[in-house]
């Protein structure tokens, strides 16, 4: 055994007793303040209150659903010898998301508020925090925690190490997700910003995706491109998808999973807001797939499904965060730039030498971006702000002046800045540790064997390319 894996081990074991000496330590002093469980603060268990729950939470479940969407999609557009890999990995998101986030990510989104920087308060739902009101939220944020981790899936596809992936699916869970959440859905600094009405994000075009976006573009410039992907000229190859009957299937469940996404965050069954909010995600979706598919036309002369599904998605990311606070016929306009800017991204990331095998960072972080600063230009002011209860939100296309705009970049500039940055040293740092690149000859051979002993597709000749 050589030194740095001696060391290696070592550090492995000092962190995790200090882990468990941490939770235990956090448990104890927990208990001292426990509350049980309570009724909804201010509410007392009405029928009210009860329709409220179940709305919320069957929104959570039909989000929770999107993740064998996002794995559909993104095994679809990889090949076969990696996709036990990409379905393990996946899995894992919403298994790591769903601890670590109970554990330690909820308290530092919404845990309170200390100086518009963090929360600090609900480690492992604890004390007050063992209630059902904080329980709900926690759980309905967990399910966009988990969204945000499994977006990097795509983008670092077929040559990340699984150990590798497992780490940074905690520091996204752990961190990342929970930090600019705080700032944005928890009280913090660029909800308060003193113009306009603070930056705002109905459900998550940038909390979510673009965090993911940004997070998998820092992973994909760290590993550099699979083998074959550039010629010796530099020139781009295609690397065919194996199936994009299983991608279609994938976005067709996400576009059913994301009316909970976008019309769930309400949190209140009694907005009848929905309906729009439920309208303009489908128009938004279906614009975003008609303006890729008849660019991909115009640039080739086919008709590229892979870029109508992506637009697909392109239009729903963008719809996400104005998707309450807009018209229809703007949710139209905001879907067809979005296929326009998912196509021109491909392109502009592929020319530059970046490997993304799905279009994550295409669909998720540009139109992440995208979606935060539609608000500011089409926001109608007919719907209320309820993340901070200052007056309508009220874009630069219906008189509002440049205010809302104004926040809306500077929200754009803050989750592309923090997601890449601290994505980019996430994998930097695991690289200089460890390496997190498998070595040629796993990569040649795929994935399904080396990492986990099980072959995708045990009853067909698994093709290398």
């Amino acid at each position: 055994m050589d030194l740095r894996s001696k060391v290696m081990r070592i550090a492995l074991r000092v962190g995790l007793t200090l882990g468990l000496v941490c939770l235990v330590w956090l448990a104890w002093a927990a208990t001292k303040g426990v509350v049980l469980a309570a009724d909804p603060t201010g509410i007392g268990g009405t029928a009210d209150a009860a329709i409220d729950y179940v709305w919320i939470l069957v929104c959570a479940f039909l989000v929770m659903f999107m993740q064998p969407g996002f794995a559909l999609v993104g095994v679809g557009f990889t090949r076969t010898k990696n996709a036990a890999n990409f379905m393990t990995k996946n899995v894992m998101d919403y298994v790591i998301g769903s601890l670590v986030f109970f554990l330690v990510g909820y308290a530092i989104m919404m845990g309170g508020d200390w100086h518009g920087l963090v929360g600090t308060h609900g480690w492992l739902m604890l004390g007050s925090y063992y209630d059902v009101d904080k329980y709900l939220n926690m759980f309905w944020m967990l399910v966009f925690c988990a969204t945000a981790a499994t977006i990097v899936a795509g983008a670092v596809a077929e040559r990340l190490k699984f150990k590798a992936y497992l780490i940074y699916s905690v520091i996204v869970s752990a961190i990342i997700y929970p930090i600019y959440g705080h700032w944005v859905w928890g009280g913090g600094w660029l909800s308060l910003l003193p113009f306009g009405l603070g930056a705002i994000d109905f459900a998550g075009s940038g909390v979510v995706h673009a965090i993911g976006g940004f997070v998998g573009l820092a992973g994909a410039m760290v590993l550099g491109p699979r083998f074959g992907k550039y010629g010796k000229d530099g020139k781009p190859r295609a690397i065919p998808g194996h199936s994009i009957v299983l991608a279609t299937l994938g976005v067709f469940i996400l576009w059913f999973g994301w009316f909970g996404f976008n019309s769930g965050s309400t949190c209140d069954a009694h907005h009848l807001r929905i309906a729009v909010i439920a309208v303009n995600t489908n128009l938004a979706a279906a614009a975003g797939g008609l303006s890729a598919l008849f660019i991909s036309r115009w640039k080739t002369e086919k008709w590229d499904i892979g870029m109508l599904l992506n637009g697909v998605l392109a239009g729903l990311v963008a719809i996400t965060a104005s998707c309450a606070w807009v018209e229809g016929w703007a949710a139209i306009v905001i879907g067809l730039i979005a296929g326009a800017l998912m196509y021109a991204s491909v392109k502009f990331i592929e020319a530059r030498g970046i490997d993304d095998p799905v279009g994550a960072v295409s669909v998720h972080g540009v139109n992440g971006l995208w979606g935060l600063l539609s608000v500011g230009f089409f926001a109608d002011g007919t719907y209320g702000n309820y993340s901070t209860g200052a007056p309508f939100a009220t874009g630069l296309f219906y008189g509002g002046g440049g205010g809302q705009l104004l926040a809306q970049f500077i929200s754009v500039v803050m989750v592309a800045a923090w997601a890449f940055g601290m994505g980019y040293l996430t994998f930097k740092l695991m690289d200089k540790a460890f390496g997190i690149r498998v070595s040629p000859e796993e990569e040649l051979q795929g994935l399904d064997i080396p990492e986990h002993g099980t072959p995708s597709y045990p009853d067909f000749i698994q093709v290398r390319r």
